[in-house]
Formats: structure tokens, sequence, C-alpha cells
């Protein structure tokens, strides 16, 4: 076990979140981070620089994206080494989710060096906020695999999940994700958020069917808010064999199965197995 003391004075990197889209999201501290590294590493120097103009401050960038980072990570583990401060920061949003930094951070930590992370402006804390959705508890995915068949296998995995679900979706394929969804979560309520922090942010709540209908009206990147599975089905009239089964056929194993039935009809598992052999000696 190690243990980091954050503040200790020694060289550390700092990952710092950028505004999702409004620049006045940017926190003091994120500004008076920027200022006193040694050496900023961002996804992309054109967009890095746009926020540090905004600013007002002169700062030497360097190229840390997701195809050179494992070049780039023995660079700031040098850096560090020197007793230079590093930042990272990615275009939008908080590095390392489903952005730039991770193996960079890690490299950073099995050097022994610290890895301080900065509060900031999250697309995903935004829709979770405003979904309509109770979100005390949520699963957040990020990308789903471009392959619609590599796509439609993530989500047959996740469909049972009872947690709202956040997912990050490109306009490109917005219709075929939204039909995937649909097609094997069903038609479950969610809710679309698009530029957030914009002047035009605009956010789309209500059933899958009804997102099939407006593809047409949306352009750019999206966060998804995908209500969690909701088992209302009546297992009454279903025999304990064909209970079993349901989850059978869904990759579980049989003790998990048991599981899975008793808490659908609010028994123990001891009953779901009873049941389930008595039925195959009658």
């Amino acid at each position: 076990m190690k243990k980091q003391i954050s503040y200790d004075d020694s060289p550390t990197l700092y990952l710092i979140p950028t505004p999702i889209g409004n620049f006045e999201d940017m926190t003091f501290r994120a500004i008076n981070t920027i200022k006193q590294v040694d050496i900023l590493y961002c996804e992309d120097t054109r967009e890095t620089i746009k926020l540090l103009n905004h600013f007002s401050i002169n700062k030497k960038l360097v190229s840390c994206y997701k195809y050179n980072e494992n070049n780039v990570k023995n660079k700031i583990v040098e850096d560090l080494k020197s007793g230079k401060n590093v930042g990272l920061v990615s275009d939008q949003g908080c590095p390392i989710i489903s952005d730039p930094g991770f193996v960079v951070s890690k490299e950073v930590i099995d050097n022994n060096f610290n890895v301080v992370a900065l509060p900031g402006a999250s697309a995903i804390t935004c829709s979770v906020m405003t979904c309509g959705i109770d979100a005390n508890h949520f699963l957040f995915y990020g990308f789903l695999n471009s392959n619609k068949s590599k796509r439609c296998d993530e989500l047959e995995k996740l469909k049972f999940v009872e947690f709202p679900q956040i997912y990050y979706l490109s306009v490109h394929d917005f219709f075929d994700y939204i039909k995937d969804f649909y097609d094997i979560f069903g038609d479950r309520y969610c809710s679309i958020s698009h530029e957030i922090s914009k002047l035009h942010e605009s956010i789309y709540r209500g059933n899958l069917s009804e997102m099939l209908e407006i593809k047409d009206e949306l352009k750019g990147e999206y966060v998804i808010v995908v209500d969690g599975y909701k088992n209302n089905f009546d297992f009454n009239n279903m025999s304990i064999k064909n209970h079993v089964k349901l989850y059978l056929d869904d990759g579980e194993t049989l003790m998990n199965s048991f599981k899975k039935v008793a808490k659908d009809r609010g028994v123990s598992k001891s009953i779901i197995y009873k049941e389930y052999y008595k039925e195959d000696s009658d």
C-alpha cells in the first residue's frame, strides 16, 4: 500500500477540468493552477490556446492525446523528476473521463509522484441533475462501441442494470444508437442533453420511441441518461422452471438465476431451489 500526501510541495501532476461549453464554468483554482504549473499538456493545442487566450494566460503547451500517450508519459515523468509541476487538460471536461489521461496518470503514480485532480465542469453530473430520473445511484458507461454487433453485445449485458445509465452519443450514429437502445432495453424513459452549459442548451425528455422521431433536429454530441431496468413483469402465472430459464438464457449461472428469481418473487433462494428440483422430479 502507498499513501499519497497530495499537498506536500513535491512535484505533482495536476488533472485540470476545463469548461464543456461555457468559459465561465472555469474555476478560479483551475485558472491559478494552469498559471502556476511549469508545463501544460493538452489533448489539442488549438483548443487549449483558445481557453488560455480567453483568460490571458501564456503557457508552454505540449500535445498529449490518445495516440501519443504512451510516448508522452515518459516525458512527463522526466519533467517531474526534474522538479517541475505539470498540468494536464483535455479539450472539454475532465481528463481520463472518456478522455486521454489514464496512461499518463498511471505512469506517474507508478513512479511515486503525486496525481491531484481538481473539481470542475462535467457533462455527467449536469445531465444527471437535469434528467428527471431518480439517480441516487447511477452507472456511467461513456461511449459505446461504434460497431453495431459489439455495441448490441454491450447493451445486452447492461439491460438488467437497475440504475440509470449514462452514455455519450455522437450525432453521426444517433438514430442507430437510439434504435439499439429501444430494441434491447424496451421503451424506457430517458433524457438527452445537448450543448450543455451553452447558450443553445436543450434537453429532450421522454421515452426512447419518442427520441426516434427527433433525429433530424440533432447536431453535435449528446449525453443520454436511460432509466434503469424495472421488473414489472407478473411472474405469478409462470412456473419456477421457466422463470429460471429466462435468466439462464441471458447467460446467468444456475445459482445466480436462483438468486434473481428469488428476488423477483420476494422469497428465499432455498425455496426456489427446492421448487425448481421438485418440478424436475414431478
